[in-house]
């Protein structure tokens, strides 16, 4: 129904301002009409003392104070009163839960400040500073009491044995705390944890935790830290426990050199258990039968005074703890005479060894890369130009100096008509009238005579002098000289005549 009239009668703008501007007013009137002073909150720790002040406050003075309760509220629709002053009948504390442990700090209506002492968990709640008054009727301030509590921090490790299950290996707990504590774990190994809390009757709150993983041999002895937040801490509680992981033994044996000649008195041999807890007996046997008489033992050590044929057997050492028990074995070979035994080298030699050889190794290879890159150099087509070519019919044979010492070569004079061009530089010269002579492309001269074959250089120079005649495309128009080229020479063709 009001919301079919509000649609039917909908409200003016300025009948709306009115409602706004009352609304303002009477707030304004419930702010100032607050005439009882009091603190908001305050936090306290049992067994220390609190003051709950209180304070009324009349502007006009036209307001007449009859009386003044304190009343608390542990919770809502619980209302207890626990202190009342009156100015004719004095002071009043009817509830025994605060008996010897409320007081009024003044004997005024005005300034009712109270104190209570040795604080209790269960002291927290709201207390009202309540007047009874003519004309106004009464007024009140309210003021929260927080009860903190500082907890009991601890972290304890739980000892387990190691297996495939998943177990609790440590505990962090913060008891009757308030409020709540934070639980954190730092751990150095896998695993996770779980958190519950459990109110306490007065208010307080515990917390524990508990940490799980898969316990093995390797986590015994390991770190796991707790670390504890709370309001009531300037800073973290960080505590650091050990794992206690328990484990049958594992043994090895350990002091065989290979080196138990006869004679020797100083062979000895270690049993090394690792167990959690510590082998509760270590024994040593021997698998030919009973010890020999030149063997001693003393806990887990087994020492023999003389290396003789009889110890020339198998040694087997057993350990064994509440958990379980493991054992070893060792053969020893006794030989006729003391082994040299030659120190390897340090670890510098090695090294140096190593950098040596590298090096060695990476000079024959540049030697072996040059060797070969010079032959691919050498075996390779010429890098320098050929002369151009001529006419087949003025072309002239190169001619072979014979394997004399280069002082001995001679030079034709030229004949009447024909010009001599002086080399310029030491190339070899292309003779493209042979084909057959193998120097094509800048190949070497062909070899006109063995000079091997002639008894003296008179007789070469003959036969030569017959062979360039005999090889003469046009002996009528001009003449080949015959002058040997010395090693190294070279030469040009002949000017052509037209």
């Amino acid at each position: 129904m009001a919301r079919d009239y509000g649609a039917r009668c909908p409200l003016s703008p300025v009948r709306k301002t009115w409602l706004v501007a009352a609304v303002i007013l009477l707030t304004a009137q419930g702010i100032g009409s607050q005439k009882v002073r009091v603190e908001e909150e305050l936090e306290a720790y049992p067994t220390e003392s609190v003051d709950l002040r209180c304070q009324f406050i009349d502007g006009g003075g036209r307001t007449k104070l009859t009386q003044v309760s304190w009343i608390w509220e542990p919770v809502d629709g619980q209302r207890d009163n626990i202190a009342v002053y009156h100015p004719i009948y004095g002071q009043s504390f009817p509830n025994p839960s605060f008996k010897d442990r409320v007081i009024f700090l003044q004997n005024t209506l005005e300034n009712p400040s109270i104190r209570i002492s040795n604080l209790k968990m269960t002291d927290a709640g709201r207390y009202t500073c309540e007047y009874a008054t003519y004309p106004t009727g009464n007024e009140q301030g309210t003021t929260t009491l927080v009860m903190l509590a500082k907890p009991k921090n601890s972290a304890k490790v739980v000892t387990v044995q190691a297996g495939p299950k998943s177990v609790v290996v440590a505990r962090c707990e913060a008891a009757d705390g308030k409020p709540a504590a934070t639980i954190k774990w730092l751990p150095s190994v896998g695993g996770n944890h779980s958190t519950s809390t459990t109110n306490g009757p007065d208010g307080t709150v515990t917390v524990r935790s508990e940490y799980r993983l898969v316990p093995t041999p390797a986590d015994n002895g390991r770190d796991l830290t707790c670390m504890v937040e709370q309001r009531t801490q300037e800073q973290a509680w960080v505590n650091t426990v050990k794992l206690s992981v328990e484990y049958p033994p594992s043994v090895s044996i350990e002091g065989y050199d290979h080196n138990w000649y006869v004679g020797r008195s100083d062979a000895t041999l270690l049993c090394m258990a690792s167990a959690n807890p510590e082998p509760t007996t270590v024994t040593w046997t021997a698998a030919s039968g009973p010890l020999p008489d030149t063997v001693m033992v003393d806990g887990n050590k087994l020492m023999v005074r003389k290396v003789d044929d009889a110890v020339n057997t198998t040694f087997i050492c057993e350990a064994k703890n509440k958990h379980g028990a493991s054992r070893h074995q060792i053969t020893t070979i006794v030989i006729e005479e003391e082994r040299q035994i030659t120190p390897g080298p340090s670890t510098g030699a090695i090294i140096g060894g190593i950098l040596g050889a590298l090096a060695v190794l990476g000079i024959i290879g540049g030697t072996i890369y040059f060797i070969r890159k010079h032959q691919e150099d050498a075996d390779g087509p010429p890098k320098h130009k050929p002369p151009p070519p001529v006419k087949a019919g003025s072309s002239t044979e190169m001619l072979n100096k014979p394997s004399e010492p280069p002082t001995a070569t001679e030079t034709a004079p030229l004949s009447p008509g024909e010009v001599y061009y002086e080399p310029t530089g030491g190339e070899p010269v292309t003779n493209l009238d042979d084909e057959s002579t193998g120097a094509l492309n800048g190949g070497a001269p062909p070899v006109l005579n063995d000079p091997a074959k002639y008894d003296n250089v008179n007789e070469l120079k003959d036969h030569t002098a017959d062979g360039l005649h005999a090889n003469d495309l046009d002996s009528s128009n001009r003449e080949t000289p015959a002058a040997n080229i010395a090693r190294g020479e070279s030469f040009v063709s002949p000017a052509m005549y037209v």
